[in-house]
C-alpha cells in the first residue's frame, strides 16, 4: 500500500491541476462573453451568446516561448478584411515547441494603440491554421499579450484563449488579417470555434 501512496498522489495532483486548469479557462471565457454585452461597439447581443462555441480547454496549448525583441522595425500597413489598413510595427518573434513543431511566430504593436497609455503595453498576436474555414473562423484568430508578461526573454502563449475578430459575427467592422508569417501549417484545436449563430450584415 505504501507504495501505491505516491502514485496515487500523482494522479490527485495531476486531476486536481487539470481541473483547476479548466476552471481558469471557463472564468475567462464567461469574461469574454460578458465583454460583449458590455462594450458599446459590439457585434453581439446577449441573446447572441449561445452560438459561441469553444473547443475544450487542453493545457498542452499553453506553451512558454522564447522571445527576441526586434529592433529599428518600420511601420508597415496591415491590410484588414474591410479593405482598409491599419499601421503596426513587428516588435519581438517567439519560438516555441507545439505538438513536436518547432514554430516561429510574430507579436505587432498597432501604432495607434501604443499612443494610449492604457495600451501601450498591448501586444498582438493573430494568426491562422489548419482548422480555419473547417472548425475555426476562416479569417483567422487573435490573441492578446502584454509586454509586460516578458520574463527574463519569456512568454507564455496560451492558444485556449484565441478568439474570434468581430468580422466573424458581423459585416462593418475592420479586422487585421493575420500576416502570412503567422500561418501556422498545423491544426490548432484549441481556443474559439466557428460561430454557429446568423452573420449579421450592417
Amino acid at each position: 500500500m505504501k507504495k501505491l501512496l505516491p502514485i496515487l498522489f500523482l494522479f490527485i495532483s495531476l486531476n486536481s491541476f487539470a481541473q483547476s486548469y479548466s476552471e481558469q479557462i471557463a472564468k475567462h471565457r464567461e469574461s469574454y462573453k460578458q465583454d460583449f454585452i458590455k462594450e458599446s461597439n459590439s457585434p453581439l447581443k446577449a441573446d447572441d451568446l449561445k452560438h459561441l462555441h469553444f473547443y475544450n480547454a487542453d493545457s498542452t496549448y499553453r506553451v512558454l516561448a522564447e522571445v527576441e525583441i526586434l529592433k529599428n522595425e518600420k511601420i508597415f500597413k496591415m491590410p484588414t478584411y474591410a479593405g482598409t489598413s491599419s499601421d503596426y510595427f513587428r516588435f519581438a518573434k517567439i519560438k516555441f515547441k507545439l505538438k513536436d513543431k518547432v514554430l516561429i511566430m510574430t507579436l505587432y504593436k498597432s501604432v495607434s494603440l501604443s499612443a494610449n497609455p492604457v495600451y501601450k503595453d498591448h501586444l498582438f498576436l493573430p494568426f491562422t491554421d489548419e482548422t480555419n474555414s473547417v472548425e475555426t473562423y476562416g479569417g483567422g484568430r487573435y490573441i492578446d499579450l502584454s509586454s509586460k508578461e516578458i520574463v527574463d526573454n519569456k512568454i507564455e502563449v496560451d492558444f485556449n484563449k484565441a478568439y474570434n475578430p468581430y468580422c466573424a459575427y458581423s459585416d462593418g467592422y475592420r479586422c487585421p488579417v493575420p500576416p502570412e508569417e503567422n500561418d501556422l501549417t498545423l491544426e490548432i484545436k484549441s481556443g474559439e470555434l466557428i460561430f454557429s449563430g446568423q452573420k449579421k450584415h450592417q
